[in-house]
């Protein structure tokens, strides 16, 4: 529970609607049907990232007990809502299928120390894809899985709302605790978000700031 409460603690609203219209979030738990898409939604290895039973992390549900993100949804919204996932699905099968509303979770893969380097600072494909097939077609939130910030700023207007859950581990549950409205968001960005990985180092008080 302790866990739980530390995933819903950390969550971070990067986006939450059009500055005039209504907010997306928190999410309402009765909706005919729900399309939950991308590849970090139904895998515990990639919300536990680096350094989780093995060095490097894994992939899968299969390394320890917990929740995933998926399962956290299915067992938040109510009973009668139908819950459909698909990880990449093409934005035909998005439109055709009278979604209410679609929440995308992608990310990063798991890396730990200098594995983890990286000059791009970019989620693992088909992330990108899945962004612009589902959230182009319907409302949708978009979830990131990952232990720093990535470039995700050429999305954004595709995105309804945008949440960064950094690492949440075993306590999917955390993440739907506040996707629907059981806790409100509190967290906090402890370093700038950046556009574009050109802008790097960014500080506040630099000249080129512009997060």
């Amino acid at each position: 529970e302790l866990a739980r409460e530390a995933v819903r603690k950390s969550l971070v609203l990067l986006k939450n609607g059009a500055p005039d219209d209504k907010p997306v979030l928190p999410l309402p738990k009765k909706a005919p049907k729900v399309l939950v898409a991308g590849s970090h939604a139904d895998n515990l290895g990639y919300q536990c990232g680096g350094w989780t039973i093995q060095w490097q992390g894994l992939s899968g549900n299969n390394l320890t007990e917990g929740t995933t993100i998926l399962t956290a949804i299915k067992n938040t919204v109510d009973p009668k809502t139908d819950v459909v996932y698909q990880e990449n699905p093409d934005s035909d099968y998005v439109k055709s299928k009278t979604f209410s509303y679609a929440i995308v979770i992608v990310g990063e893969l798991p890396y730990a120390e200098t594995f983890g380097d990286s000059m791009n600072l970019t989620i693992s494909a088909p992330g990108y894809e899945t962004i612009t097939n589902v959230c182009g077609a319907i409302k949708c939130v978009v979830v990131v899985i990952s232990g720093r910030p990535v470039v995700i700023e050429p999305y954004m207007a595709h995105m309804d709302a945008l949440v960064a859950a950094w690492l949440p581990g075993t306590e999917g549950q955390g993440v739907a605790d506040v996707l629907f409205g059981n806790y409100g968001f509190t967290g906090k960005l402890s370093r700038t978000w950046f556009k574009t990985v050109d802008q790097l180092p960014m500080n506040v008080g630099d000249p080129h700031y512009d997060p």
